[in-house]
């Protein structure tokens, strides 16, 4: 077999972004990590932090005054921060997910309007799904109603994860009901949060990420002016496919972070931990736990970052591998959190240690951004279509 077969490494500058993340990680977002969770409240303290740093939305271009960062760099700055804090890995992860249908397919005006603002510490959120239309986008019922100079929106969309911090939003409408095919009828815009007709609701209540606020929002005559569409009329649908096919892998990132926190508090517990004389480090069947824990992860970080790199490069077989990436990494924090609970024996139940609340953090991850069922129909489908 040829020895460089399959074989790369991640550039110095990946590395060097590594640890600067980490660090910024532990010193200014973990000490909050336990109160955003028990008081349900947004990490104003990551915020700051990851905006001082320019880690709150790296991917925006330089053009906009953003970092530039690539898709693996992107998804470095998610994987460390969400190793201490999921609601906090919300903020750079979203930012790319509210942008990226914009980015894809918008005009440049509208570009340097809000990337800008994006790069400068605003936040953006992304409003696809409604009620009825979780899994099957299609069937929307927010509507868009070109009038001239403007367009006005009705409706509601739900699950929008940091509604009411962000200040821009990318909403997805029905705005030709009588499309041949309705996916052809749906266009996407940008929504901003002062525009006249929009509302944010209560949050939901939440098992996990619970930092991280998720609300409805409401359209009620809406207005926006009519350069605020993203793209054609009718390209919405398509334009929300491909950037799901660019932050499904950063999902992933955000699994593989609480995955690896996970593990390092449970390695770090059963080092310390006696029982029979010993610590239970030194027993087979923990050892053996330990070591499934840490290969899913390491395999996990490779499809993330494989992914990613595939994605940006615009290679066949992207979309199945950020699918496979969101799926297989975030079934691996459900795995690897349990586990880690159940290391812990008794206290892993409890609130005096993390790695309940990672266990929490971690369920949602096999849902948002398309649940993993959904996921398994999308890499089926590329399979059979060859």
């Amino acid at each position: 077999m040829d020895a460089g077969y399959g074989l790369y490494q991640l550039g110095d500058e990946h590395n060097a972004l590594r640890e600067a993340v980490r660090d910024l990680a532990e010193k200014e977002i973990a000490p909050h990590a336990v109160e955003v969770d028990e008081q349900e409240r947004f990490p104003v303290e990551a915020l700051t932090a990851l905006n001082k740093a320019g880690f709150a939305a790296p991917h925006i271009p330089e053009a906009y005054d953003g970092q530039g960062a690539d898709s693996v760099a992107t998804n470095i700055v998610i994987e460390e921060v969400a190793r201490v804090c999921g609601s906090s890995s919300l903020i750079p992860a979203v930012n790319k997910l509210g942008t990226m249908n914009l980015i894809l397919g918008g005009s440049e005006a509208l570009k340097q309007k809000v990337l800008s603002e994006i790069a400068a510490g605003e936040m953006a959120s992304y409003a696809l799904s409604e009620r009825e239309a979780g899994s099957d986008t299609a069937s929307m019922r927010t509507k868009a109603r070109s009038e001239g100079s403007t367009w006005v929106l009705n409706g509601t969309k739900c699950w929008i994860t940091n509604a009411g911090e962000s200040s821009w939003y990318t909403v997805m409408a029905v705005s030709n009901p009588d499309a041949a095919k309705p996916a052809d009828g749906i266009s996407a815009f940008m929504v901003h949060k002062d525009d006249p007709g929009f509302v944010v609701g209560p949050k939901e209540r939440k098992l996990g990420i619970k930092g991280s606020p998720t609300r409805e929002i409401y359209f009620e005559n809406c207005e926006i002016p009519a350069d605020r569409i993203i793209g054609e009329p009718g390209q919405g649908l398509r334009l929300a496919l491909r950037t799901l096919d660019h932050t499904r892998h950063s999902i992933g990132a955000q699994a593989l972070g609480i995955a690896q926190g996970a593990l390092d508090a449970a390695v770090a517990y059963v080092k310390d931990r006696k029982q029979f004389g010993k610590a239970i480090a030194e027993f087979q069947g923990v050892q053996f736990m330990l070591a499934d824990m840490a290969m899913k992860i390491e395999a996990a970080r490779h499809l993330v970052y494989a992914a990613a790199a595939k994605v940006e490069r615009g290679e066949p077989g992207g979309s199945f591998a950020s699918s496979a990436a969101k799926t297989f990494a975030s079934d691996t924090a459900m795995e690897v959190t349990t586990d880690a609970v159940q290391l812990f024996g008794g206290a892993g139940y409890t609130r005096d240690f993390p790695v309940e609340r990672m266990m929490r953090d971690a369920k949602i991850t096999q849902i948002y951004e398309g649940t993993n069922q959904i996921q398994r129909m999308v890499m089926a489908r590329s399979l059979l279509k060859g």
